[in-house]
C-alpha cells in the first residue's frame, strides 16, 4: 500500500488581486505558512502561471517549480477546469461561460471551442515540462440541459452528445498520452460527466483510453444522493486525483436535490469546509489507501459559511490528520513461523 500525500491546496479560490494572492512568489509562501507541502495551480489565472511560456519553456516551467521549492511547496498538478468547460458547450449557456474565454472568441463558439482545445494542450505540454503526471479539468456539457427527461427526450439525442464530446476530447487524450500526463475529469454536476454511468458512457466512446480518468470529490456526490465510498470500490483503477471538500444535505418538505433556486447558503445541499459537513472522511482515506491511491489530498475550499482563509488553515491541519501512514508489516507478524513446506502439507493431510 501506499501513503497520500499532502496536504496540498487550490489556488483557485484564493488568487486575487491583493497581497499575498497576486503573485506566484506569495501565495506559495502565504500557502506553505498555512501548513501546505503542494499547491494545485489554475492554469488560466495568469497573476500565478503564464501558461504559454509554460508550454514552450522548460527554463520557465524550472523557475515555477523553484520559487515554489524555495518556498516550502511543490507543485501537485494543473488544472483547466474553465477552459476544459469550454471544450463543449451547449447553446444555452454560450452567455453564461463566455466570460471563461478570452475577449478575442467571445461571441463566437466555434472560435471559443478551439482556444478551449489549445488551452487544455498547452496546459497538458506544461504539465509535461513541470514533470507532472496527472492534470485537472472538467469535460464541458452538451446534454446537460436533458438531464431530467421531460419532456421525453428524442432517440438518440443523448448517445449524439456523448459521441461528440468524445470526438472533442480524444485528440486532448491522445496528446495527453504523449505527455505522459492523466486527464483527471472532475466528475461534477453541469459537466456530462457527473457520475459514474456518465463516465462509463465517455470511456466507452473512447475506447478506454488509458488517459481518461477521474477526480474524486465527494462533495458532488453527497448532493445526488450517490454512494461516494462505493464508487472508490467500483473506479479506483481510474481514480487519479482527490479534492478533499466537505459537503451536507439536509433536505425538508419545501426542496430537496434541485434546492429551488436558492442561494447556496438557502440551499438543502451546500457545500463546506472540511469537517463542517456530513462527509466520512475517514473512510475515504481509508478506501483510497487501500486501493493503492498515490495521489495528492488537495484542499478546494468551498463553503457558503466560513471565511476562506480560517478554511485554508483548518484545511491543511484535517488533511494531515486523515493521511494514513501505511504500515510496513502486518500486525500480527510476530505471531507468525517461518515457511515449512513439509509441516503445511503435513497440516493439509498431503503425503
Amino acid at each position: 500500500m501506499k501513503t497520500i500525500k499532502g496536504p496540498a491546496l487550490f489556488l483557485a479560490q484564493f488568487a486575487g488581486d491583493a497581497a499575498p494572492f497576486n503573485s506566484w512568489d506569495s501565495i506559495t509562501k502565504w500557502a506553505a505558512d498555512c501548513g501546505y507541502v503542494g499547491v494545485q495551480v489554475p492554469s488560466w489565472d495568469a497573476r500565478l502561471i503564464d501558461l504559454d511560456k509554460a508550454a514552450s519553456s522548460k527554463t520557465y516551467c524550472d523557475e515555477l517549480t523553484g520559487i515554489a521549492a524555495a518556498n516550502g511547496v511543490q507543485i501537485t498538478e494543473l488544472s483547466t477546469h474553465l477552459q476544459g468547460q469550454l471544450v463543449a458547450v451547449h447553446p444555452a449557456y454560450d452567455t453564461q461561460f463566455d466570460g471563461f474565454a478570452a475577449p478575442a472568441v467571445r461571441a463566437n463558439p466555434k472560435a471559443r471551442a478551439e482556444w478551449a482545445v489549445d488551452q487544455v494542450k498547452k496546459a497538458l505540454t506544461a504539465s509535461r515540462n513541470l514533470g507532472l503526471t496527472e492534470h485537472a479539468t472538467f469535460s464541458g456539457a452538451l446534454a446537460w440541459p436533458y438531464l431530467y427527461p421531460w419532456p421525453q427526450r428524442p432517440a438518440g439525442l443523448v448517445e449524439e452528445a456523448f459521441d461528440e464530446l468524445a470526438r472533442r476530447w480524444l485528440p486532448l487524450l491522445n496528446h495527453a498520452e504523449d505527455c505522459g500526463v492523466d486527464v483527471a475529469y472532475e466528475i461534477h454536476p453541469g459537466e456530462d460527466l457527473h457520475d459514474g454511468v456518465t463516465f462509463e458512457m465517455f470511456l466507452d466512446r473512447v475506447k478506454g483510453h488509458k488517459r481518461a480518468n477521474m477526480l474524486y470529490d465527494p462533495s458532488h456526490y453527497v448532493l445526488q444522493c450517490l454512494d461516494y465510498l462505493d464508487h472508490i470500490d467500483i473506479y479506483h483503477e481510474r481514480i487519479k486525483m482527490f479534492h478533499v471538500k466537505d459537503a451536507e444535505f439536509n433536505p425538508t418538505g419545501r426542496q430537496g436535490v434541485y434546492g429551488g433556486f436558492q442561494s447556496w447558503v438557502n440551499r438543502a445541499g451546500r457545500f463546506r469546509s472540511p469537517g463542517d459537513g456530513q462527509v466520512d472522511f475517514g473512510s475515504i482515506f481509508s478506501k483510497l489507501t487501500q486501493h493503492d491511491f498515490s495521489g495528492w489530498a488537495v484542499v478546494e475550499w468551498e463553503c457558503c459559511l466560513k471565511h476562506p482563509e480560517d478554511g485554508a488553515r483548518e484545511g491543511a491541519i484535517f488533511i494531515r490528520d486523515h493521511i494514513i501512514r501505511v504500515a510496513e508489516r502486518s500486525f500480527d507478524d510476530f505471531a507468525g513461523s517461518a515457511v515449512d513446506a513439509k509441516a503445511n502439507r503435513k497440516m493439509l493431510g498431503i503425503k
